[in-house]
């Protein structure tokens, strides 16, 4: 069969928060798709009941624990001309949802891939912190276990763009102070809760007051933005100084090699230099 012939995936943006911030698109995918693919098959019949919408093709599920499984049966019926269109249960299908999978089938086969533009908890937590937009990263959620959550940190403790994270309300608290842990209590942060829902808050300050101010629990979905790093300081002509910045970089978890890059690109000197003075002191 010719590319020609094959169907389409739609990825379709589902509101974070408020029924009619739906892009008006959604309801002509919802009512011409062959197959609609729901993160949640409950939370699609609320939301096609809530937006007035008909959908006449066939419903199936796809989330997380069916995902593998799933994907070859929808990519052949993307083979087959048939129309998909993939929703979550809120923001974009892909961004920290299921989709990826399904997306870099598509693409591997020649198939069409396309988006309905919709609400994004990314963006929206970006807006409104007050810190910088210029340039941003997007972390995801963080580990659960404690240890592996503090190296994730720990590795992006220099990244000097500001950082987007989604986390679980009951974890908040805990992914707070390791992020004190990481980045010091005085790096500027938002906490934005329930964004665009009748109880929107955004709280604003530094990480060692955001962490307090968790303590007492917090409840809804929840994305955290925090602020790159300042720019590094310069390092003198020290090989003395060389090692023991290396030293603190390695203990804060960077590896070694990272390291005495950091460091010669701060020093202005090759980085065989650092590493004569880490090697051979």
């Amino acid at each position: 069969m010719s590319p020609a012939n094959h169907g389409t995936l739609v990825l379709a943006g589902t509101p974070i928060g408020r029924v009619d911030d739906a892009p008006p698109r959604l309801v002509a995918e919802l009512s011409s798709a062959d197959v609609v693919a729901a993160e949640d098959t409950r939370r699609l019949k609320r939301l096609v009941t809530d937006l007035g919408a008909t959908v006449s093709g066939r419903v199936v599920s796809y989330f997380e624990g069916n995902e593998s499984a799933r994907t070859p049966v929808l990519l052949d019926a993307l083979l087959a001309g048939e129309r998909v269109l993939l929703v979550t249960d809120a923001g974009m299908p892909s961004v920290s949802d299921p989709g990826y999978r399904l997306v870099a089938a598509a693409v591997e086969a020649g198939v069409p891939v396309t988006a309905v533009p919709g609400p994004s908890a990314v963006l929206t937590a970006l807006a409104v912190s007050g810190l910088p937009v210029d340039r941003f990263c997007f972390e995801g959620f963080l580990p659960r276990k404690a240890g592996e959550r503090s190296r994730r940190l720990a590795a992006v403790a220099d990244e000097q763009r500001t950082m987007v994270f989604f986390e679980a309300p009951h974890r908040t608290q805990a992914a707070l102070e390791a992020m004190v842990d990481a980045f010091g209590p005085e790096r500027p942060a938002a906490v934005c809760r329930e964004l665009t829902k009748t109880h929107e808050e955004v709280r604003r300050g530094p990480l060692g007051e955001l962490a307090a101010w968790a303590a007492d629990g917090i409840r809804g979905e929840v994305t955290i933005v925090v602020a790159g790093a300042p720019d590094a300081p310069a390092l003198p002509a020290d090989p003395a100084l060389w090692r023991d910045e290396v030293a603190a970089l390695e203990a804060a978890g960077m590896p070694r090699k990272a390291a005495i890059l950091d460091v010669a690109g701060r020093a202005g000197v090759p980085k065989r230099e650092v590493y004569d003075a880490v090697h051979r002191p």
